[in-house]
């Protein structure tokens, strides 16, 4: 692994060396599709379906039965269908506030043994990260379709929205400072449009995913908090309202996208 790792940093610093060939994006798609077929995140993908079906905590039970919305254990399209309201929270729930409630509810764990780890680093894993990559690619190749009949769901769109293009900080940025407009960059990374619906879909529809330049898979949760931070803004906390309610906004104007994820970035 670390090997593999080893040369596909190397294969991406050989990419960011060409900052001044204007075709720099172009050059580092090529990169991805070359390493489409080796994508570590499939490791990450394996230890999540182990973890699924791994009997732990107090109460001694895997989280085959946990219900992410299609009913016990059924994984299949779960995720393309999330967030979403669950009637036994009477609340709309992402992936990884639902893995805390069954993982909690299931299991047995406290709330703050079902939180430990978010993030994974370097000697540190994360089993949440691990259990989001099985989830998600559970949804690979499904269309994306996001459900705002409830109100509760409809409310957490709206909200969602708003967080968007709410304004704040000492850079006085949103979301939407960043992306809401067409060719906008930093360094080599190009920033996607999410006002249009072709750049949503391609954007929503590839995370989570194995980054490059971390060693790690980062979830929704993880782009989104990293997004608040690079804003000045306080960092919600993890699986909060707040982060379930910009997904649900951003997951519903991607509708109908096909999901790739866990996908490959820089």
């Amino acid at each position: 692994m670390s090997v593999c790792l080893m040369l596909t940093l190397s294969a991406l610093s050989s990419v960011q060396a060409q900052t001044a060939n204007p075709s720099s994006s172009d050059e580092i798609a090529k990169y991805r599709q070359m390493l489409a077929d080796g994508n570590p995140a499939e490791l990450w993908e394996m230890r999540g379906q182990e973890l699924w079906q791994k009997k732990l905590g107090p109460n001694q039970q895997s989280l085959e039965q946990c219900d992410l919305g299609k009913g016990p254990g059924v994984t299949k399209g779960a995720y393309a269908e999330l967030p979403r309201y669950f009637k036994d929270t009477n609340k709309v729930m992402d992936l990884e506030q639902r893995l805390m409630h069954c993982r909690i509810n299931l299991q047995g764990l406290t709330p703050e043994q079902a939180r430990k780890t978010p993030f994974g680093s370097a000697g540190n894993p994360s089993d949440i990260e691990a259990l989001v990559a099985f989830l998600t690619a559970e949804s690979r190749g499904m269309k994306l379709a996001i459900s705002t009949k409830h109100p509760a769901e409809k409310q957490a769109y709206e909200i969602g929205k708003k967080i968007f293009y709410y304004r704040a900080g000492s850079h006085d940025f949103s979301c939407a400072s960043c992306h809401s407009s067409d060719g906008q960059r930093i360094r080599l990374q190009d920033l996607p449009n999410l006002n249009n619906k072709t750049n949503a879909q391609a954007a929503y529809s590839t995370w989570p995913a194995y980054r490059v330049s971390q060693g790690e898979v980062r979830s929704m949760q993880h782009r989104l908090n990293d997004c608040f931070r690079q804003q000045r803004f306080p960092v919600p906390d993890y699986a909060s309202d707040t982060i379930t309610a910009l997904t649900m906004f951003l997951a519903k104007f991607a509708d109908g996208a096909v999901m790739n994820a866990p996908a490959l970035k820089r």
